[in-house]
């Protein structure tokens, strides 16, 4: 057996095997070790579905990558990996889950995911089982199905051993140490005694350069082990298979096999299987199970049904296959299933960790093996993947997640698999966690909230007094209840003034001998002289944008660094393992996080100096806040009433402004502060969801959607912020890379009753051209308005585009960047 490998893949299942066989075929010397057989947590029990439904860009990729690499695997392996491509049917019962589907469609359509739209009729025509007479329609995938997982695995397991690498079965991982060039991992070989696996006295250690977890149900051991936090934790799931059902027997003998069926609505899935069915419901109740480790008993095992759990979902079955209540039960599984608190995986860079990686948390196991496969190990070998996968980064979650909030969002996540996922849901549970301190001010104030990062954080503010249910109630995939309210914000922070608490923001101290320097070949920007502020961007290795930066200079080696506020530990971690690297190279470097020391207020708007000005402490209150004294672009220290504040000069709103940073403590001082002076001035109080249509009209990319690992700043079109006559970390390839695409803003001729969320595709003459990446409503050109990435040809200003929504092409023009006040004369403003 080997002992020293390139690249150690931990766990067995589908995962794992996708992710052996992907770094394997990459030239890569890799070995796999189970502590059981191969398929033998999860995946031996899954049903094997591969749906290409899904909302995220990254993970619609990943699923299509699957089901294309899955349907070749016999041609190379010889071994049938038992796909069944029948299609998959997704019923709609109401008008909201066509609208549902219809952007999917969106998301579909720029990810080149085939579909179909048919009616109730068509379904009827096609499927005459089915009860559609109360249906709106559906939508159908016919180039997927569903799996044997088990031969999958296997399939890719024998792909792997073609490539080189070599596979361990009955091997536990018991300790990872890390020596500083590579991990040495402490094993064990396992034996059975009495049906259980228990450790024999055979245990080695292996050397690896790079190690993959994918332990499935056994995160939390994994967890342990390293040191870190990993929020998947498995939970119930379970299906029952049914004896033959005679009419579907009967219809089989001149039909095709139906494809996978799902009714979101009723909450479950339902597949054929050798004459009956199985059905497969996301019900309420479903407990976590496992939260903080796997009994060293439970292998290959199930937990005892709860029948009445699935009662409401087992009729409805009946209901829309009314043929299956004759059919008696057969079989029932009832297994654990991992995951994460958004139902997303947790693939790529452990927090705190070199070289190890982690692939954990998959509630769609299956039909994602074969893609993370393919794209962790083009993060891997590469240094990045074809595509952003940060919305699937481990590090999206900080350290303050705990055990039971993960096991409460997990349980959430699975009962809301086939809820409507509207683009403005929030999910409550574990809310309120993270507040900050005029969090209950703002609530009596009328403030919806939306949940960043576990803080708390007001989308737009209802009518004082609503009910609790108020915003959930009003949620849509056009127009939501919120619409009007975020609406009437945007046009006063145009026209007086809005205070929006922009608490959440990440933020970070950089000093220390090696700080400039380090910040230098860190960021691509200029650094700012002392007082001043630069807006930058750290890029990855392969020269795509890996965080923007707001950075202000407050002594020779003393910088504060702002960032997205959903990004914390994702942002923490790169720049301090930055840090280490060059630490020898340029000095002492110190990095603290001090996002929970610091408030952020952002005041802004055609009155923000006149408001400031009445409570500024200053010898010459009418100067201090000039363009002379305090110029856009520049921090300084005032004393707002009793309140010490960092004031830095700028707006994402694209108006006068300021983002007022100030000690925690006193925040609900200042508040009160502030309203008190902005109530002669008509300040309002701004959500985020009108400041993210008010930095549209600026043209202003946000991270996470125009700035993300697959674009580089130059194809953002943030050449004014890329220094090239320095060095800087992935500059030359930023520029081996060249322009593929070129970051636009649209003005939208659409519907009279929705706004794209920035998951459209972009069309010229029925050709797909690009994508959104934002999109919104504007109130200074009073329509909607879009951010997004087109060929290079097609970005010049004035060039038509169609942009796709509700299944129909809009008109829409490619205009100047910052359409409105292009010369930033309103940030500039004097007084």
């Amino acid at each position: 057996m080997k002992t020293h490998v390139k690249a150690l893949v931990v766990g067995g299942g589908a995962v794992g095997t996708g992710i052996a066989y992907h770094l394997a075929k990459a030239g890569w010397d890799t070995m796999l070790v189970e502590r059981d057989e191969l398929t033998s947590g999860s995946t031996w029990h899954a049903a094997g579905l591969l749906p290409l439904f899904n909302m995220g860009y990254a993970t619609t990729h990943i699923h299509k990558y699957s089901v294309d690499f899955y349907k070749g695997l016999e041609a190379e392996t010889g071994l049938n990996a038992g796909f069944a491509v029948v299609g998959n049917l997704r019923m709609a019962q109401t008008d909201a889950r066509m609208d549902e589907y219809m952007l999917y469609s969106s998301v579909a359509e720029s990810a080149g995911v085939y579909h179909e739209f048919l009616t109730p009729a068509q379904i009827k025509d096609r499927w005459p089982l089915l009860r559609t007479d109360d249906l709106k329609g559906a939508l159908f995938h016919p180039q997927d199905g569903y799996i044997n997982p088990a031969d999958v695995t296997q399939a890719m397991a024998k792909g792997a051993r073609q490539f080189g690498c070599s596979i361990e079965r009955k091997v536990q991982v018991n300790g990872y140490r890390w020596t500083g060039s590579e991990w040495i991992v402490s094993c064990v070989r396992m034996v059975e005694v009495g049906g259980n696996l228990v450790p024999s006295e055979d245990a080695f250690e292996i050397h690896a350069e790079h190690v993959v977890t994918a332990t499935g149900n056994h995160a939390q051991r994994t967890a342990r082990l390293l040191g870190i936090k990993i929020p998947a934790i498995p939970v119930e799931h379970q299906y029952i298979v049914t004896e033959p059902d005679p009419a579907l027997v009967e219809y089989r003998k001149t039909h095709p096999e139906h494809p996978v069926l799902r009714d979101a609505d009723a909450k479950w899935y339902v597949r054929e299987e050798r004459g009956g069915w199985i059905l497969g419901p996301y019900e309420k109740g479903a407990p976590a199970r496992f939260p903080y480790a796997v009994p060293d008993s439970f292998r290959a095992d199930l937990f005892p049904l709860d029948l009445e759990r699935i009662e409401v979902e087992y009729l409805s079955m009946i209901h829309r296959l009314p043929t299956s209540e004759t059919a008696g039960l057969k079989a029932d599984f009832n297994g654990p299933i991992c995951y994460t608190p958004d139902g997303n995986p947790l693939v790529g860079p452990a927090p705190g960790l070199r070289n190890m990686w982690l692939a954990e948390g998959f509630s769609f196991g299956i039909t994602a093996a074969g893609g993370t496969g393919y794209y962790l190990a083009q993060m891997m070998v590469n240094g990045e993947a074809e595509i952003d996968t940060a919305s699937l980064d481990p590090r999206r979650y900080g350290t303050w997640m705990t055990t039971e909030y993960a096991s409460r969002k997990n349980e959430e996540c699975y009962d809301h698999v086939f809820i409507l996922h509207h683009p403005d849901e929030e999910r409550p549970a574990c809310r309120p966690l993270r507040t900050a301190p005029v969090y209950d001010r703002q609530a009596a104030l009328g403030a919806q909230f939306g949940q960043v990062n576990g803080w708390e954080r007001p989308n737009y503010y209802g009518p004082i007094g609503a009910s609790e249910n108020f915003d959930h109630d009003g949620r849509s995939f056009r127009r939501g209840t919120w619409w009007s309210y975020a609406k009437a914000e945007a046009e006063a922070l145009r026209s007086t003034a809005g205070l929006i608490d922009a608490t959440a923001f990440t933020k970070h101290i950089v000093r220390g001998a090696g700080a400039t320097a380090f910040l230098d070949w860190f960021t691509c920007n200029k650094l700012p002289a002392v007082g001043r502020i630069n807006l930058t961007y750290a890029l990855t290795p392969t020269g795509t944008t890996r965080t923007e930066y707001t950075i202000v200079r407050n002594g020779p080696d003393d910088y504060y660094l702002v960032s997205a506020g959903a990004w914390t530990a994702y942002d923490a971690d790169y720049m301090k393992k930055c840090a280490e690297d060059k630490a020898a190279e340029f000095g002492h470097i110190e990095i603290h996080d001090v996002t929970t020391q610091w408030g952020v207020f952002a005041l802004a708007g055609p009155n923000a100096r006149a408001i400031l000005r009445e409570i500024v402490k200053d010898a010459d209150p009418d100067t201090v806040l000039s363009n002379k004294r305090f110029p856009w672009l520049s921090a300084r220290k005032l004393e707002l009433g009793m309140c010490p504040v960092n004031a830095i000069r700028v707006a994402y709103t694209g108006e006068l402004g300021w983002e007022l940073h100030h000690p925690i403590e006193m925040q609900r001082y200042l508040w009160d502060l502030l309203l008190k002076a902005g109530e002669a001035h008509g300040l309002k109080l701004v959500g985020a969801r009108a400041q993210n249509w008010l930095r549209q009209e600026k043209s202003y990319r946000a991270f996470g959607t125009e700035l993300g690992r697959d674009a580089t700043p130059l194809e953002a079109g943030l050449d004014r912020f890329v220094d090239l006559s320095k060095d800087f970390q992935g500059k030359q390839a930023m520029l081996a890379t060249g322009i593929r695409a070129k970051c636009v803003t649209v003005l939208i001729d659409g519907p009279d009753d929705a706004d794209p969320w920035g998951k459209e595709a972009l069309f010229v003459n029925g050709e797909k051209v690009g994508r959104l990446t934002s999109g919104g409503w504007s109130v200074a050109f009073g329509k909607q308005i879009g951010m997004g990435y087109v060929r290079p040809d097609l970005a010049a200003v004035g060039t038509r585009l169609k942009v796709k929504m509700l299944r129909q092409e809009w008109n829409a023009v490619v205009v100047e960047d910052g359409p409105y006040d292009p010369s930033n004369a309103r940030i500039r403003v004097d007084g």
